[in-house]
């Protein structure tokens, strides 16, 4: 599939993306957020939010990022991330983080991804062309997060779509995605099909379906991309 670049109107920035996947963490929640744009749902939640993050490391219960300059670099995250040390914060070694993640204990987790497909497969750990590649917990948190979200740019560099009709990367787990954010749609993943909720500002649902492998249904409740 060919799509030459010809964007009715500007994509979302990853800053935008992350916002938006923000929005549908739920309050209270222990929620995991893999690397780059996932990453950056953490300063970017609604107010009044409060979430208990978690790191296959072993950490669970922090909540804001500091920087290099500031963060402990004896706590990190598994992104290398440094969390701040709060009331509550706990921490345990990887065999018990992991358990908690394959015992369904994670609410949410928020994932990049290279390609999903319409049954909602996630490819997000290895580039077949470079060879190279590496899936850290994201399978387990694939596998067993009550919710994925997966948020990431709609195509390539070269603007190949990567919402396609079946993953040709290898998978890190079929079936597992609930919702896709990314720099030019919300879409919910179903049984029948991908649904279009949302799409940028000055972005028709036809101009999504241009970018887009599979066919989208487009909710009645379509609407632009909400940033709060």
């Amino acid at each position: 599939m060919t799509t030459p670049n010809t964007d009715p109107a500007p994509r979302l920035d990853r800053t935008g993306i992350a916002r938006r996947a923000a929005l549908d963490l739920p309050d209270g929640g222990i929620v995991n957020l893999g690397i780059g744009i996932p990453a950056m749902c953490a300063d970017l939640l609604p107010p009044g939010v409060e979430l208990r993050y978690h790191a296959e490391n072993g950490i669970l219960g922090f909540g804001e990022m500091l920087t290099k300059a500031t963060g402990d670099p004896n706590i990190m995250d598994a992104g290398g991330n440094f969390p701040k040390k709060v009331p509550g914060m706990a921490f345990f070694d990887s065999v018990e983080s992991f358990a908690l993640i394959r015992g369904g204990h994670i609410d949410v987790t928020v994932l990049g991804g290279l390609q999903v497909s319409r049954a909602g497969d996630l490819a997000n750990w290895m580039i077949p062309k470079r060879g190279i590649g590496s899936i850290g917990g994201g399978m387990d948190l694939a596998f067993n997060a009550k919710k994925v979200i997966v948020a990431m740019e709609h195509t390539t560099r070269d603007n190949q779509p990567k919402i396609v009709n079946t993953c040709n990367f290898p998978l890190t787990a079929p079936s597992c995605v609930d919702e896709i954010v990314t720099d030019v749609a919300v879409i919910k993943v179903t049984t029948d099909g991908l649904v279009l909720l949302e799409a940028a500002s000055g972005w028709s649902a036809q101009d999504v379906q241009a970018i887009t492998e599979p066919e989208l249904i487009v909710a009645d409740t379509f609407q632009p991309i909400r940033q709060s």
